[in-house]
């Protein structure tokens, strides 16, 4: 590989994200010039082309039979609540380690968000501590599918069928992924993606409900619409409360070209992370995360690894991410900070919250949260899915720089 001092200038990965090319910008045209950029007409019709259009195509990718698209993933998951009538003392059981939106879709419904700990080898959801955390006040249970990791949906499903709970995936980072060869979202009561901009199918922003059930689809479809009567209901439908939800029709437009692209994208991630696992296998001190059997095919959101300091001298988890960062040139991370001490979950700094006996309830410090706690200050090195769509050349050479980094460390 050459002298390991130009280790850093040798690497070339990818950092450009999103991909675009003129398959969007006549996209763009076309729904600049159809005057029909909005979704939908006052009757709940649609008016423009590419929303349905990508809505069929995006749900069929993933098992579903219904698809919405929405204004962005926090929305998805809050109208998902809605839909299953969750609300004011409902407790939800959430993950501690996610982004602050899963837990913030429970707290915007009135219902309250259970903290849970997380598996070590995946950072999913740990349904024995689900189980463990259940109440008469139980109403569901969000399982995200984290980074590059797929929560155990067989577990889960088991649980909630036994206790009566609903299931909400949350699929932001898992775009595309299969589980038994079913697509993500499909396998609970309603799914939820996100089309932010960091995503691996991205508008800018933007989110995503699937469902199977189809009273669920027509009250999410009333629900991202001001509660208007969707364009499928039948006679005896009640008018819902709700508020504007809906996506533009230029996010549309870009989804489906995007879409387009996805497929091959997809693929070269999932190839390039097992031959990451297989490489990184059988380096002392990193550890893939835990791909388990039913995971038939995975999107990402992250490569990550866990990281051992017992085989690096001592450096702490924090410094040999730095140290690795600056080998790369690219951003390599830890895992996002636990809900339990957030800087951006903070429900008791909003009175919309303060609901009688619920306000000490949402306190997130009276959660205990030790692996999420360990895999964040220590053991976490998260790397952004797009670096995955570099060539296979620049990619190994991480492993190069892994050692170059353990060379430092046993010189320091």
């Amino acid at each position: 590989m050459g002298d390991m001092s130009s280790t850093k200038m040798e690497i070339e990965l990818q950092e450009r994200w999103p991909y675009f090319g003129p398959e969007e910008l006549d996209a763009l045209r076309t729904t600049l010039e159809s005057g029909h950029w909005g979704h939908v007409s006052t009757d709940g019709a649609y008016v423009g082309e590419y929303e349905p259009r990508f809505e069929r195509a995006f749900a069929e990718l993933h098992s579903a039979k219904y698809g919405f698209c929405v204004a962005n993933g926090t929305v998805a998951l809050q109208l998902a609540l809605e839909a299953l009538d969750i609300g004011a003392g409902d407790e939800v059981i959430v993950p501690g380690l996610t982004w602050q939106a899963t837990a913030g879709a429970a707290l915007d419904v009135n219902a309250i968000p259970v903290l849970v700990d997380v598996e070590p080898d995946t950072y999913c959801i740990d349904p024995t501590a689900v189980e463990a955390a259940i109440t008469p006040g139980t109403r569901a249970v969000i399982a995200v599918h984290l980074y590059n990791s797929l929560a155990d949906l067989d577990r889960l499903s088991a649980l909630c069928a036994k206790y009566g709970l609903a299931l909400v995936e949350d699929c932001a980072h898992s775009h595309g992924s299969t589980w038994n060869d079913r697509g993500v979202g499909s396998i609970g009561e309603i799914g939820c993606f996100s089309f932010q901009s960091t995503k691996s199918l991205t508008c800018g922003e933007g989110g995503f409900c699937m469902t199977s059930r189809e009273d669920l689809s027509l009250r999410l479809a009333a629900l991202r619409n001001c509660g208007r009567r969707p364009a499928a209901a039948v006679d005896g439908w009640e008018p819902i409360q709700s508020g504007n939800y809906r996506l533009t029709e230029w996010q549309a437009a870009i989804l489906w070209e995007q879409l387009a692209r996805f497929p091959e994208q997809l693929a070269r991630r999932e190839d390039h992370a097992r031959r990451l696992d297989h490489a990184f296998a059988g380096i002392d001190g990193l550890m893939p995360m835990r791909r388990r059997p039913q995971v038939t095919r995975q999107g990402m959101y992250a490569y990550v690894l866990r990281y051992s300091r017992d085989h690096f001298e001592g450096m702490p988890g924090p410094r040999f991410r730095a140290a690795l960062s600056k080998e790369l040139g690219i951003k390599v991370g830890p895992t996002y900070e636990p809900l339990n001490h957030s800087p951006y979950y903070q429900p008791q700094t909003k009175r919309r919250h303060r609901l009688g006996d619920q306000w000490n309830q949402i306190d997130p410090l009276r959660f205990d949260l030790p692996v999420a706690k360990h895999a964040y200050e220590e053991e976490a090195v998260v790397i952004p899915h797009e670096v995955l769509l570099s060539e296979w050349e620049d990619l190994e050479m991480i492993v190069e720089a892994v050692e170059r980094v353990r060379d430092q460390a046993a010189h320091e």
